[in-house]
């Protein structure tokens, strides 16, 4: 598959593509004998990965260093799973606040939607922002 395949199923950049290969977000890709790149099944799947980890928040220095530790080999393998129970802790912090923002979203539409049957708005001080 070629970058600008690629690009276009994950959409992103082929200059975000070049950077996540250049700091080793993703393994090398093998090119052609022109020079060009020429994404097998697995590095799109490394794409993949990281598209939807930075997607999450996943810092890059984090996904580097997975993805250093998963060419190291099956002796790193407790090291990657430290990494992913860390970039899960991230992602939950970042879901709960995505919660607490849903939470107030729904409470406040939910007034309205009251406002609208009775054509009163009643003002709550605690919950005004």
């Amino acid at each position: 598959m070629t970058i600008k395949e690629v690009c276009e199923k994950f959409g992103i950049t082929p200059d975000t593509l070049r950077y996540y290969e250049r700091v080793g977000v993703i393994p090398e890709v093998r090119r052609t004998k022109g020079g060009i790149r020429d994404f097998s099944e697995e590095d799109i799947n490394w794409v993949e990965n990281a598209v939807c980890m930075r997607s999450a928040g996943v810092p890059i220095e984090m996904l580097i260093e997975y993805v250093r530790l998963f060419q190291l080999g099956d002796s790193t393998i407790e090291a990657r799973k430290n990494l992913l129970v860390e970039a899960r802790v991230e992602v939950q912090k970042q879901l709960d606040k995505f919660q607490s923002t849903m939470d107030r979203l729904n409470y406040k539409i939910s007034r309205y939607e009251d406002a609208v049957k009775t054509g009163i708005l009643v003002w709550d001080p605690k919950n005004a922002k």
